[in-house]
C-alpha cells in the first residue's frame, strides 16, 4: 500500500510544483532549471559514484565489511535516477542523497529497521551463521594415549 501511495503522491507533488514554479518564473526558465539540474546531477553522481567505488575497493583491500560503501553506492545510484527524472521534488531528494551526511542519516535509520542475517552453505544446505560458534577441523588419531605428562604442562 505504501508503494501505491508513493507512486500516486510523487507525480501529484511534481505537477503542483511545476505549476507553482512555472507561474512564478515562466515556462522557459522552468524547463531550463529542470535540464540544468539533470546535467549537474549527472556530473555529481559520476564523481560521487567514483568515490563510492573507491571506498568499496578499499574495504575489500583492507578486508573490512563492505556493507556501508555498498549502501552509499546504491543511494548514489538511486539519486542519479531521481535527478534524471524531471521534477523539482525528485531533484531535491536526489541532491539530498548526494550529501554524505544525509546518506549516513538514511543509512542509520535503515539499520534500525532492517535485520541482516548471514547464511553459509554447508553439506546440509544453507544455514544461518552464529557468532557463538567456532568452526574447526579435527582428525582422529589411532595412537594409544601416552602415559605420563601430556606435554601441555611443565612438570
Amino acid at each position: 500500500m505504501w508503494l501505491f501511495l508513493l507512486f500516486l503522491a510523487v507525480p501529484l507533488i511534481e505537477i503542483a510544483l511545476f505549476i507553482q514554479v512555472g507561474g512564478l518564473i515562466g515556462l522557459g526558465p522552468t524547463l531550463l532549471i529542470v535540464v540544468l539540474t539533470a546535467i549537474a546531477g549527472t556530473a555529481l553522481v559520476r564523481s560521487q559514484g567514483a568515490q563510492a567505488l573507491q571506498g568499496l575497493r578499499n574495504s575489500f583491500d583492507e578486508l573490512r565489511d563492505p556493507t556501508e560503501p555498498l549502501a552509499h553506492g546504491a543511494m548514489i545510484l538511486f539519486s542519479g535516477a531521481l535527478l534524471l527524472t524531471p521534477g523539482f521534488f525528485t531533484d531535491a531528494v536526489g541532491f539530498a542523497l548526494l550529501i554524505p551526511g544525509f546518506r549516513n542519516l538514511v543509512l542509520r535509520e535503515l539499520r534500525k529497521r532492517i535485520e541482516v542475517q548471514s547464511m553459509v552453505r554447508t553439506e546440509r544446505g544453507w544455514q544461518e551463521t552464529r557468532d557463538d560458534v567456532i568452526d574447526g577441523d579435527y582428525t582422529v588419531e589411532d595412537t594409544p594415549p601416552r602415559s605420563g605428562p601430556s606435554g601441555w604442562t611443565q612438570h
